[in-house]
Formats: C-alpha cells, sequence, structure tokens
C-alpha cells in the first residue's frame, strides 16, 4: 500500500507495539504526515476490497538474492546468499508487489478487512484483532515504555553495526562469534547498574520485577539484588510471589472450569500486604514456601526481618499490578518491566516476534529442566499467552523502566537447541504446522554451537543450563 501511494517511499517493520505492528516509512527525507496516513489507508482498503490473491513463486535462492539486489533490498539478497544455491525459496506477490515473509501467508488481500492505522511518533501503528478480540481491535494503550526500549535497541545497532541478521551471520562465518556475545552481555549488564544506581540513589524501598512467561524474571532479579548489594553493601531481601499461593484447594475456578494459577485472585493478597506492610516496618515475619507438590504453603522456615535501609525485591507476574501490593506508597517503589525485545531483523520487512523469542526460550527450558517435549511446549503457549493478555500486558505502561532480556546472539544458540525438538514432532501432529513455521524462518539463523562464552550469570542460561 505504500508502494502504491509513493512509489519511492521506504518501509521498515519495527516491533510490536501498542498491540499492533510500528513501521518507518521514508519518503526521501519528506516529512511524514497524518494525510499520507490517510493515503495508505485508502490504498490498503482498495486492496482488500479487490480480494486479490497471494501468488507464491519458487525459486532458487541464488535467483532470489538476484531479484532482492535489484529491487534495492541488499539485506534480503545477502541472507539469501548465505543459503545454498540451489535451495527452493518461496517469494510471494501481490499487486506486482513482491516480497519474502517466511511463514505461510493467507490466500488472498481480502481475509483481514478490520484495520486501525494511525500514526505515532516517527512512523506509523498497524493495528489488528488478535487472538482475544478476534472481530474487533483491541483498545489502543500507549506502550511509551517499551517505545523507549526499542529506542535503545536502535541505538545499539547502530553502535554494533549489526542491524540485521545478515550482519550478524558475516560476523559468525568470520570467527567472531565470542566477541559478539561478550559485547551483547557486557551492554545488558550496564544497563542492570544503572537501574541499581537509580533504585539507591532514589531511596526506593521496594523493587517490583514484572514479565511475561520466558523473559528471565528470576535470573534478572537475583542479578539486581547483587547490583544493589554490591552499591549499598546490604543484599536486599528476594521474594517470589508464587510463595504466596492460596491453598490448592481453594484456588478459584477459571472460565473452562479447571483451577486458574494465573490470575491475581489465586495469591493470598491478604497475607502477601501483611507480611509487606510488616517488614517495612521493621517487624519480623514468617515468610512462607510453597508446597507446589502437596498444594499449600508451608510456614516456619524463612522466618526474618527487614533492615533499616534493606532494599526488598519482588518478583512475579502481577508485580506490577497495584492490588498486589496497595499498602505500599508509589514513591518508594520501583517498577522493572521485563521482556525479551528482538534486537536485530530477519530483514526491514521480518522480525523474530516477542512472543517467539520467548517460545523458543521456553521450548529449550522445558526439555532441558521439566521433561516436556516440544509438542507439550506448543500446546501450552496458547493459554500462557492468554493469560499474559489478561495479567501482565496492561500493567507494563505502569513500569518505572523497561528491562530488555534479549541478546543479540541467542536466537542463533537456541537454534542448537530447539531444532532437533520442532524436527521431531510428527506430521500427524495438531503442532506440525507451528513448528514447521518457526522451522521455516529458523534456518536461515546460522547456529553458535560452542556455549563457553556465555556468562554464568547470564539471563540464557536460565534456559540452555550452566556450563557442561
Amino acid at each position: 500500500a505504500v508502494k502504491s501511494a509513493f512509489e519511492h517511499a521506504d518501509v521498515t517493520i519495527g516491533n510490536s507495539l501498542n498491540q499492533g505492528y510500528y513501521a518507518y516509512v521514508n519518503l526521501d527525507g519528506a516529512q511524514f504526515t497524518t494525510s499520507d496516513i490517510h493515503k495508505i489507508r485508502d490504498k490498503m482498503e482498495k486492496i482488500i476490497a479487490h480480494d486479490t490473491d497471494i501468488v507464491m513463486e519458487k525459486c532458487s535462492a541464488a535467483k532470489a538474492a538476484e531479484k532482492w539486489r535489484s529491487l534495492g533490498n541488499p539485506e534480503k539478497a545477502r541472507l539469501m546468499e548465505g543459503r545454498p544455491a540451489d535451495e527452493e525459496v518461496e517469494i510471494a506477490e501481490l499487486h506486482n508487489y513482491r516480497n519474502c515473509m517466511y511463514c505461510k501467508l493467507l490466500p488472498s488481500s481480502g481475509y483481514i478487512n478490520l484495520f486501525d492505522l494511525r500514526p505515532y511518533r516517527n512512523g506509523l501503528l498497524l493495528r489488528l484483532p488478535n487472538a482475544l478480540h478476534n472481530h474487533t481491535i483491541p483498545k489502543y494503550r500507549d506502550d511509551d515504555k517499551l517505545y523507549e526500549a526499542y529506542a535503545d535497541c536502535r541505538r545499539m545497532r547502530k553502535y554494533t553495526g549489526i542491524s540485521y541478521l545478515a550482519d550478524l551471520n558475516d560476523e559468525i562465518r568470520k570467527g567472531n562469534t565470542d566477541e559478539i556475545i561478550r559485547a551483547s552481555e557486557w551492554l545488558q549488564s550496564r544497563q542492570l547498574e544503572e537501574f541499581a544506581e537509580k533504585v539507591v540513589e532514589g531511596h526506593k524501598k521496594v523493587v517490583l520485577i514484572a514479565g511475561p512467561s520466558s523473559s528471565g524474571k528470576t535470573t534478572t532479579a537475583k542479578r539486581i539484588c547483587a547490583e544493589i548489594g554490591r552499591l549499598t553493601g546490604q543484599d536486599p531481601l528476594y521474594l517470589g510471589t508464587d510463595d504466596y499461593f492460596v491453598e490448592r484447594k481453594d484456588s478459584p475456578i477459571g472460565p473452562d472450569g479447571k483451577p486458574d494459577f494465573e490470575g491475581i485472585a489465586c495469591l493470598d493478597l491478604k497475607l502477601f500486604n501483611q507480611q509487606m506492610e510488616d517488614l517495612l516496618a521493621g517487624r519480623e515475619v514468617d515468610i512462607p514456601e510453597f508446597d507446589f507438590l502437596n498444594g499449600t504453603k508451608v510456614f516456619g522456615k524463612r522466618i526474618t526481618t527487614l533492615g533499616k535501609n534493606q532494599v526488598l525485591v519482588i518478583e512475579g507476574i502481577h508485580s506490577l499490578n497495584d492490588v498486589l501490593t496497595e499498602n505500599i506508597p508509589r514513591k518508594d517503589k520501583y517498577k522493572i518491566y521485563i521482556s525479551p525485545l528482538t534486537q536485530i531483523g530477519i530483514d526491514r520487512h521480518n522480525r523474530i516476534s516477542t512472543a517467539d523469542a520467548r517460545l523458543l526460550r521456553r521450548m529449550v527450558r522445558d526439555n532441558q529442566f521439566r521433561g516436556y517435549n516440544a509438542e507439550r511446549t506448543l500446546e501450552m503457549w496458547p493459554k500462557v499467552r492468554a493469560g499474559e493478555s489478561v495479567n501482565i500486558f496492561p500493567y507494563s505502561s505502569s513500569a518505572d523502566v523497561v528491562f530488555n532480556s534479549s541478546t543479540v546472539y541467542e536466537t542463533n544458540m537456541l537454534k542448537t537447541f530447539a531444532e532437533p525438538l520442532l524436527e521431531a514432532i510428527p506430521e500427524s501432529s495438531p503442532q506440525y504446522d507451528e513448528a514447521q513455521r518457526i522451522l521455516t524462518f529458523m534456518k536461515f539463523f546460522d547456529k553458535i554451537e560452542s556455549t563457553d562464552a556465555v556468562p554464568d550469570n547470564a539471563i540464557l542460561r536460565e534456559f540452555i543450563g550452566p556450563r557442561k
């Protein structure tokens, strides 16, 4: 639609944002205006009304590379040049416009006829129905903190010179993998140090850490504790909200008739708030440990007090929901939202979604530590994501900062672990198509097989395990 409205415009698809997709449109340096949005929307509506077939053309990787160079997409060409020359790839065509999307597309342009297009910052937002709102556009919310985190990613790409997957693959082939790992981990460590400095300088009493599944909350919380301890000489008191589950027999029942272990009602809020109030007042408390085997809280194992200037660090999926800490003044809280925000694009039009980045992490961790195969992880994933949309994402905008737990190299390393797990899923499985979708985009990532350069305290170690 942009190419139809502005022949020489260049589009770059950014990360998911504000329950939609953020994109930059370069109009040869001209200022992007609201009237330009209207022109693009009109083109999109005409494309939808025509309901034109999306034609899939198969060709060799070598021919695809030639095509992308001729069309002014060098990063796509370089990615294809890294594949075997005779490997078959697919190019999608719609109204004489061609692109490669690394996944199966809908048959024609009329399938999605409901969308919202609006200006945002220096670009635009495309918002569509989703799994929870499949017949409506979800209510708009401004994820301004996420936007700032993505802006940090863009600055990092300029700093490292790695903007697209082809850049990263080139560095791996040159033997620079260890340097990439060290640089990526250093940048992440520096950001955690800055957060700890803000907590100490702001005299914050409570640090609250939340994020979706497989974002690296546990490791991040421990590293934040270490940094605060280094600055103050006193280790923070670390709490996980999972120890405050209600007795399993008292668990609330969800809409599906099964116990709901995701909603905030599954936590003993009365006990939690009372103990937080007592701790901050200097009183002794008996912090429970939840026995997941028997479904009950166990007391008497962790009787403690909070020192006068000791910081309390709380980690859990509901930590940013003020209902959890309603008795603690806002000025005393420092809220951190954590998520792996993928730092590079496959090319200018394709990114690994944050959800896929987390899915790969969870798949590897489930296999390494929980005995689950990839089929089981994929089966559970939709329910996990549905819970996140209700319990986590709506509160991300209340965070003081967003921490990007992703590293530039991690998908290349996770591929080594995840690829055989996905390939083991049989064609007869309901999860086969999803496994093939992931394998399709992952094949363009050069593997990083050695984990030796990954530090012992790296967030990725939470998923791939310790050094052997």
